[in-house]
């Protein structure tokens, strides 16, 4: 063999593949294919074991229990374990809600704390297991900073931030005897469970802290849409009792002022010649002062009243409207039936106003000395009725609330139309009818919201 052909076989020696870093054999002789096999099997059970951990740590957002089962169950398959020990210090990862999980061959669940499904290990706990866990819970760590792998049983750290928080433990029958791989195995359980432990409280508490600031936020717009309805409220209000004491410091006291001059001159002329056609007169102003001090009165009384139902109920804001400001000649009964239920305060202010504006039409146009007000709650609308024992004219207050859908009408009739304006715009009716009574019988129905108790 020439020198050059001893140069290339030398090179080929040596960069020839190393059989036992391959495949963990020094021979290629007759134990070759036994060892191989052995290490075929050792190797189908690591990447086993490996697709298990990874099946197991992406538990998760599944909560802390499913994750530490998932954990257990993946040592108890790979190892064919009869006990999986898994377990963490007192005081330790205070965020972990599961503490310690004890697994049997079979796969049933143990613990002594509360844990969903568990079994409580009563007296069947092997001495070994009992005594590991113990060891763990009370905080004595050192005998586990380090692993050990022995034949039938090896414990690993579990381990957060270089500190020892706890340990993993795992017991297997006599045919299966434990080696490096499957010490490799579960460290990497171990020291991925501790991590996974703390994302996984991290999530939880995240999510409630979510749930918490999402509930937050709704106090916060209520609490604003609350806050926004007071302060219109309180304008409305002050709005409403500046016009109130306005008419009442100014126009009411005019009025009353022109009704006592016209009473003087009507003693002045009385009883002189000619005189009677100017006493028809006076006679006339004098009612109609007295009926524009009776609606002032009636307005004045409306302005003071809040627009919603948080000084009273509906019912007795009625009975107050049918007491107060009513005429000395005109008596008021209110009668109530169904079962109260509170309304939107709007519809109840369109209530209260049709109301007062039927009873100033009684008491000022009607020539009536008896009026019955009737609220009436049904199931599906809340009514309400006036009626009198007037000289009004049902068919000619139709007429007149007909002509106002086309064109305006004089200011005698507006009320009509506003009471009608104030029904339609809660989606209701109003109409009127001759009363029982002999008089005019008006009738508003508006419909009850859904979800309004009764």
């Amino acid at each position: 063999m020439t020198e050059l052909s001893r140069a290339s076989e030398r090179r080929r020696r040596v960069n020839a593949p190393d059989l036992a870093r391959l495949t963990g054999l020094r021979s290629g002789k007759g134990t070759f294919y036994p060892e191989l096999r052995d290490i075929a099997k050792r190797l189908d059970r690591v990447v086993a074991a490996f697709d298990t951990i990874s099946g197991a740590l992406v538990q998760t957002i599944e909560g802390p229990e499913n994750l530490v089962r998932s954990v257990a169950e993946a040592a108890r398959t790979n190892l064919d374990a009869d006990w999986v020990l898994l377990a963490l210090a007192d005081g330790a990862l205070p965020e972990a809600s599961v503490r310690h999980l004890i697994l049997d061959s079979a796969g049933v669940v143990y613990a002594f704390e509360g844990l969903s499904g568990a079994k409580d290990p009563g007296p069947f706990l092997p001495d070994a297991v009992l005594n590991r866990l113990n060891d763990i819970l009370r905080g004595q760590l050192a005998q586990f900073r380090l692993p050990v792998i022995e034949n039938h049983h090896a414990h690993v750290p579990i381990e957060l931030d270089g500190e020892v928080i706890g340990a993993f433990a795992a017991w297997t029958p006599p045919h299966r005897t434990l080696d490096d791989t499957d010490g490799v195995v579960m460290r990497i359980l171990a020291s991925q469970t501790a991590v996974a432990l703390q994302n996984s409280a991290l999530f939880t508490k995240s999510v409630t802290l979510l749930a918490q600031s999402e509930a937050h936020n709704a106090e916060l717009l209520a609490t604003q849409r609350e806050l926004g309805a007071a302060q219109r409220h309180q304008v409305l209000n002050s709005e409403r009792h500046r016009i109130a004491r306005e008419l009442h410091d100014s126009v009411a006291q005019t009025v009353l002022s022109a009704g006592m001059q016209i009473e003087v001159c009507r003693s002045e002329i009385d009883g002189k010649a000619g005189g009677n056609d100017l006493i028809d007169r006076l006679d006339l102003a004098k009612d109609l002062t007295r009926s524009a001090t009776e609606q002032l009165r009636s307005a004045i009384y409306a302005l003071n009243q809040p627009g919603d139902a948080y000084r009273s109920s509906l019912s007795e804001m009625l009975a107050q409207l049918a007491t107060v400001h009513m005429p000395e000649d005109l008596r008021v009964t209110l009668r109530v039936s169904g079962t109260p239920a509170e309304l939107p305060s709007e519809v109840e202010h369109a209530l209260l106003r049709i109301a007062g504006e039927a009873l100033f039409n009684t008491a000022m146009h009607g020539n009536a000395t008896r009026a019955i007000v009737r609220l009436s709650y049904g199931e599906h609308a809340v009514s309400l009725s006036v009626a009198d024992d007037g000289t009004g004219d049902p068919a000619k207050l139709r007429l007149m609330l007909r002509l106002s859908e086309a064109a305006d009408v004089d200011g005698r009739h507006r009320g009509l139309a506003n009471m009608r304006a104030r029904a339609t715009e809660h989606g209701g009716t109003f109409d009127v009818y001759r009363s029982r009574i002999g008089g005019v019988r008006v009738v508003a129905r508006i419909p009850r919201v859904e979800g309004q108790s009764s």
